[in-house]
């Protein structure tokens, strides 16, 4: 295998002979590849090291594996596989894959950071953006620049700090503009990765690990008169970070670079079978330290060093590999003079301890991943998504078109028939209060898929230390709450004086609140659970359904059979039918089959509970299923982010 690597205090790269390139800014060097060996550096304030446990080592040498080293800071990674090393090397580094899937130890500054030092002080910049559809570019950084930073922070600071970022990232012009998706665009792609990054500055990080920033951009063509955002622009912008952000390191990933981004770097590192064929400088020093070693490797051509030295250097250390020449070139520049200068350079490294500051030992020492409180993370989304959701009329008739139409074909079905007080029209009544039951359960689907969609959004956040689980899950019930708050009272008071029912109209109106709220919640635990839409399109409809057939209406309670008739004792929906069922006929004789009143006829009220405590039961079930999603949402891992 081949790598490519620059060091210097501003961007470094590094890449695989397929054109997959990792790069960092403030690094001494990175390697890729197997056949390691244990090295220890020494750190300084900011430092991370990864090395590799001395238990592991014997295992390690007969593996493939990676070796990085920083200014101030080595990483050693142990891996299996050759497929996708650049991106298991950048999971690695940000902590992504923590110790239990790991055989390595994780020091900054001399001490082990926790996950909530990543979560607030590393930026992660994810190769699909992921975004908040709804809000303009200004209101995401402003969403998150409100989460990321302390509260201590007004509002003024905020606005000026983000009105800096806008100006530094070259989003001043598109700051008003809706971000959009694939289906409706937006901001331009280039302008959404400028974003990502920017929301990965607000609070200063430390450093800040980008994968792929140029995935999908396109590249710079000089004959182009007006050419277009691309992924040179963005790592012309990364290159002037590292230079404007003095105490940030940003290391990146980058797949086929161009020409142009590959001529931003200014040293070099290329590996071959794991071993280092040369690290110095780009450019004309690289192409002139081949030619003298190896005077028979085809010659560089081309207009400028530079401007095909990556696609030259790739070929003719691709070719040694191929030709089994890979130990002659790693031993060429193990006995050369730019060994030795870079390994006086390696070992002059200062000490850590007594370097890290009172400031790093505090930021080390932190146990919260999240910055501010559980509450303002849930006001946060509330002010920003929930009120852009609700600009939405897509949204928002989703929610409401649906329930209006059953409210609708209901009152054409029913109307006034629960004035009827003749035995044979009692059927007619009880069969409305199961629909009327069973279809806010039957609501759930419609509450499922936002979650499953929204969750590589929920993944980038929650890693990202912007808000806890339970914030960003009670945001999103408040969000639907909201809304089905209003939409119950309308279709219940329509049903209930249309129809002429008897009973209590409050509690007539919370059964149908209460209900739709298990329902959704229902969606929440599967949508957390489920592996995908798919997993999660086929477990909800069918539990649901189950349901339907332990509410006491399908079937009497008294003719399920024995084995399996506990199970009513789980159903939510035969608690809620229940309970209208004794508002509309509890307190009114129903003389039924014989001397069966109506309510006897279906088992009603078992053990003595009343209507008020059917619906206390109820409750007990959203609470439930609250917990549930909660408990899924925190540690169920769907892939790796």
């Amino acid at each position: 295998m081949t790598g490519i690597g620059t060091v210097n205090s501003g961007l470094s790269v590094i890449s695989e002979t397929d054109g997959e390139v990792l790069t960092a800014a403030g690094s001494v060097s990175i390697t890729i590849g197997s056949d390691l060996t244990t090295q220890k550096s020494m750190m300084s304030e900011g430092a991370m090291l990864l090395e590799m446990e001395q238990a592991k080592m014997a295992s390690v040498r007969k593996r493939n594996g990676m070796k990085v080293v920083f200014r101030e800071l080595t990483y050693t990674v142990e891996h299996n596989s050759k497929k996708n090393q650049k991106l298991h090397l950048l999971k690695r580094v940000t902590g992504l894959i923590f110790p239990a899937q790991m055989t390595a130890l994780i020091l900054i500054g001399g001490k082990p950071p926790s996950r909530a030092f990543m979560r607030r002080y590393t930026g992660y910049v994810e190769q699909f953006d992921t975004l908040v559809e709804n809000l303009t570019v200004r209101e995401m950084l402003l969403y998150t620049a409100e989460m990321k930073l302390e509260l201590s922070v007004n509002m003024a600071e905020k606005c000026e700090r983000v009105d800096l970022l806008l100006k530094q990232l070259a989003l001043e012009a598109c700051q008003n503009v809706r971000i959009g998706n694939n289906l409706s665009r937006g901001i331009s792609g280039g302008q959404a990765k400028r974003c990502n990054i920017g929301i990965a500055l607000l609070s200063d990080p430390r450093i800040i690990f980008l994968d792929e920033p140029t995935s999908g951009l396109d590249s710079y063509t000089s004959h182009e008169a007006r050419p277009r955002i691309c992924s040179v622009e963005v790592m012309e912008l990364v290159k002037a970070l590292t230079k404007t952000l003095n105490s940030i390191t940003v290391c990146a990933t980058i797949h086929s670079p161009s020409p142009q981004t590959f001529n931003l770097f200014d040293k070099v590192i290329i590996l071959l079978r794991g071993r280092i064929v040369y690290f110095g400088d780009n450019g004309t020093d690289a192409a002139s330290y081949f030619e003298k070693r190896f005077p028979d490797v085809d010659p560089i051509s081309g207009e400028g060093v530079n401007a095909n030295c990556a696609e030259w250097l790739l070929s003719i250390t691709t070719k040694a590999d191929r030709d089994g020449r890979a130990e002659e070139f790693a031993d060429a520049y193990a006995e050369s003079e730019l060994f030795a200068e870079n390994g006086r350079m390696m070992t002059g490294r200062p000490g850590t301890e007594s370097r890290t500051s009172i400031t790093t030992i505090q930021e080390l020492a932190v146990k919260q991943g999240t910055v501010t409180p559980f509450w303002w993370g849930l006001w946060v989304l509330i002010k920003y998504r929930m009120a852009s959701n609700y600009k939405d009329p897509k949204f928002l008739l989703g929610r409401i078109v649906d329930k209006l139409l059953c409210c609708l074909v209901l009152i054409i079905l029913y109307y006034g028939l629960g004035k009827i007080a003749a035995p044979e029209n009692l059927i007619n009544v009880s069969s409305l209060l199961y629909m009327y039951t069973v279809l806010p359960g039957f609501a759930a689907i419609s509450y499922m898929p936002g979650l499953v969609l929204e969750r590589p959004l929920y993944i980038r956040e929650r890693s990202d230390g912007l808000y806890s689980t339970v914030s960003y899950l009670l945001s999103k019930m408040v969000e639907e709450l909201v809304v089905i708050l209003f939409v119950s009272l309308v279709v219940s008071a329509c049903i209930f004086y249309a129809v002429g029912f008897h009973g209590e109209y409050i509690l007539f109106w919370l059964v149908y609140l209460v209900t739709i709220s298990i329902g959704m919640v229902v969606g929440y635990v599967v949508a957390a659970w489920a592996s995908d839409l798919d997993v999660a399109n086929g477990i909800l409809p069918g539990y649901i359904m189950g349901l339907y057939f332990f509410t006491g209406y399908a079937l009497r309670l008294q003719d399920l059979p024995k084995w399996i008739g506990w199970f009513h004792y789980l159903d939510f929906l035969h608690y809620a039918w229940a309970s209208l069922m004794l508002n509309e006929f509890g307190e009114r004789p129903t003389p039924f089959l014989g001397n069966q009143t109506f309510l006897e006829y279906y088992g009603l009220p078992q053990h003595g509970i009343t209507k008020w405590e059917y619906l206390g039961i109820e409750v007990l079930f959203f609470l439930m299923f609250f917990c549930l999603a909660w408990l899924a949402l925190e540690y169920k891992k769907h892939g790796k982010r």
